[in-house]
């Protein structure tokens, strides 16, 4: 399958203002992003979908194609779904929302979720393993699978709650990796759909697909996850992990 890869990327961010400019190891944080997806390989073609010209010629020196997408756009999936729906586009199979603020994004988590869509599933992402005292942070979105590793249900809350004391704690938490891949009929169905009720007290916006009977395949990383992006004390603890961590996959 031809893999276009795109990387949502907004000026406006309320948390950390000029989120994509800001340096990271004296490199824009979205020039880090697009450069640790090329390291992986596992894109036809990588395009930096953003609202803002100075994110554009930043994407362009970083060696990618960046295309300005409407301001109006409520979520990173509508800003790829734009792109993707471009007929310049139109022979990728596949559709990956890579995110912008995700410098340490690992090869396995990409290639994982490439892999779900591959085996069938609408959409596929990943899911690492998350320690017990890190489950309760609103921040870190947790998810519970099926049997057959598709996704159940995603919650900013501790998932699944563990009523009695002392049982099993191992595998019991999984971290969401903000990652989508989608097929192309996927991404189109997904845009039509309606907000759920647990999508909007959530702000999460997979729960749509699933409130809507799609099919999210998680595959689960050996790692935990590296941190993202969102706030500046994320942007401080970045720093210190970008040299340890430059050139892992």
């Amino acid at each position: 399958m031809r893999v276009l890869g795109v990387i949502p990327a907004r000026l406006g961010s309320t948390r950390l203002p000029n989120k994509p400019l800001q340096h990271l190891a004296g490199e824009p944080l979205i020039t880090r992003v697009v450069q640790r997806v090329l390291e992986h390989g596992l894109t036809d073609e990588l395009v930096v979908a953003t609202d803002s010209s100075r994110i554009a010629r930043v994407a362009e020196q970083a060696g990618v194609m960046a295309v300005l997408t409407d301001g109006g756009h409520e979520t990173g999936t509508d800003r790829v779904a734009e792109v993707a729906a471009r007929p310049e586009f139109s022979t990728f199979d596949t559709v990956v929302n890579i995110q912008g603020d995700e410098p340490f994004l690992s090869r396995e988590a990409l290639a994982g979720a490439l892999e779900r869509v591959g085996q069938g599933d609408d959409v596929g992402t990943a899911a690492a393993p998350l320690e017990p005292h890190l489950a309760g942070d609103p921040t870190r979105v947790k998810v519970v699978t099926d049997a057959r590793g598709r996704a159940l249900y995603f919650s900013r809350s501790v998932i699944p709650h563990q009523r009695d004391s002392g049982g099993p704690m191992m595998e019991l938490y999984w971290q969401h990796v903000g990652i989508y891949a989608f097929t192309r009929p996927a991404i189109i169905r997904w845009m039509s759909l309606a907000p759920s009720a647990a999508e909007q007290a959530e702000r999460l916006e997979q729960l749509r697909a699933l409130h809507h009977g799609m099919t999210i395949g998680v595959a689960r990383l050996r790692e935990p996850a590296l941190p993202g992006v969102d706030t500046a004390d994320d942007l401080r603890r970045a720093e210190a992990h970008w040299h340890t961590f430059q050139g892992q996959v």
